[in-house]
């Protein structure tokens, strides 16, 4: 029987994993640097929890979430995004603590799992860097945010980024907007597709994302959110925009990112990229100040974002970045006849010990022959022990890329000598 991957999945191989650890490593430091620690939450959730905050209507409940009942019956759900499972651990662990006006920070790299059509960078498994801001409202953190990513993209060689904001009100002010907006699409919705008709009545508001043609002409010219704003909202809009502009943030503002889960409030934002085609969004996020209460906890501003590694990781290679390779580290070792073979397998084993990269060749094949396969294998240099070396207690050095060899003592390559 052969066996293949499901539908919309991937192998990560090893050729490939440098680019990978690349971009997390970078993101890490990033977030330490900006003073995130990293949370790492189950891979399922019990299913209301996505439900009650992103919202039983949006595509991601409705359509897209992989969702199975376990020997309990209870319903559980695999990780269909980044937020909900972040504030759910932060309402049960009491991260926050008794200081409410403490700001908590947190980030985290994860697999989500979505039923969608596959495409370029997005797949049912697909991975996340996110992060998440809790207990201000201050636009400051918003635009600490956008900081973060900006640098992150940067950090990986994708500068031509474009940041697009918008700001979808709250709750005082956003069902005024909705009114507003069906009103004007009037007798018009027969003529939109499927997906638009449905949100006319659940929420309007996500028309305006709608990708097909026909219902973007539909939409020319419909009211803005920003031009209904209350004026808590709109004094917040301007605070984005202020701090923003005084990290030298370039942004557009954007009146049709609206974003797809329900929670967002105030701010929305999109990183779009022109090294992706038309799938072209790189990374998003806003704000969601009623989210925590929503979910059980103590009110609670609180903004964040995600961005797809798939997705950057394809704009590299579409910007032709050059893949980032293992370094060439540690030593193979190398036994010349059979009565070095007890030192070499003694040997390597020391070597790791000691925290260096070690191996050797289990076929024991000729000399040349492990120098090639070692060189293949991405080492910086062969320890080759023959009856020699056992005697005088020291090892030739071997390094691949230059040729030159040396004898050292046994003790000073265990120190890294």
């Amino acid at each position: 029987m052969k066996y293949q991957r499901p539908r919309g999945v991937n192998d990560i191989l090893p050729a490939d994993i440098g680019e990978w650890q690349f971009a997390e490593n970078s993101f890490r430091d990033l977030c330490r640097r900006y003073c995130f620690d990293e949370i790492r939450t189950p891979i399922f959730e019990e299913t209301d929890l996505f439900k009650r905050s992103v919202g039983e209507q949006t595509d991601i409940v409705s359509k897209e979430m992989y969702t199975f009942e376990d020997r309990s019956d209870r319903s559980l759900t695999l990780r269909a995004e980044g937020t909900a499972p972040t504030i759910r651990a932060f309402i049960e662990n009491n991260l926050q603590g008794q200081d409410l006006a403490r700001v908590t920070k947190l980030y985290y790299i994860a697999p989500i799992f979505r039923y969608e059509k596959p495409q370029a960078g997005r797949y049912r498994q697909h991975h996340q860097c996110g992060i998440e801001a809790l207990g201000s409202q201050d636009p400051a953190l918003d635009a600490e945010i956008c900081d973060l990513a900006i640098t992150f993209y940067a950090a990986l060689g994708i500068t031509q980024v474009k940041l697009m904001v918008n700001s979808v009100g709250c709750p005082n002010c956003a069902p005024g907007y909705a009114e507003a907006l069906k009103a004007f699409l009037g007798d018009r919705i027969g003529e939109m597709c499927g997906d638009c008709r449905a949100r006319f009545d659940r929420n309007p508001r996500r028309i305006l994302d709608c990708k097909v043609p026909g219902c973007k002409d539909i939409t020319q010219g419909a009211p803005q959110q920003i031009d209904m704003l209350c004026d808590e909202c709109a004094a917040h809009f301007a605070g984005v925009q202020e701090n923003l502009t005084n990290l030298g943030i370039r942004f557009e503002i954007n009146p049709r990112i609206v974003r797809g889960l329900d929670y967002y409030t105030k701010t929305a934002f999109e990183f779009v990229s022109e090294g992706l085609g038309s799938q072209d969004a790189i990374g998003a996020g806003g704000r969601y100040d009623g989210l925590v209460e929503q979910c059980g906890g103590r009110p609670t501003p609180g903004v964040g974002m995600g961005i797809g590694l798939e997705r950057i990781l394809l704009v590299r290679q579409n910007l032709g970045i050059r893949p980032v390779g293992k370094p060439r580290e540690g030593l193979f070792v190398i036994a010349l006849g059979d009565d070095a073979w007890p030192q070499t397998v003694k040997l390597a084993a020391d070597l790791r010990h000691s925290g260096q990269r070690a191996a050797f060749d289990f076929r024991k094949r000729s000399m040349k022959a492990q120098l090639r396969f070692a060189d293949a294998e991405g080492f910086a240099k062969a320890a080759i022990l023959g009856d020699d070396e056992i005697a005088s207690g020291t090892v030739s050095v071997k390094d691949l890329e230059t040729g030159e060899q040396v004898s050292v003592a046994r003790e000073s390559l265990l120190a890294g000598g």
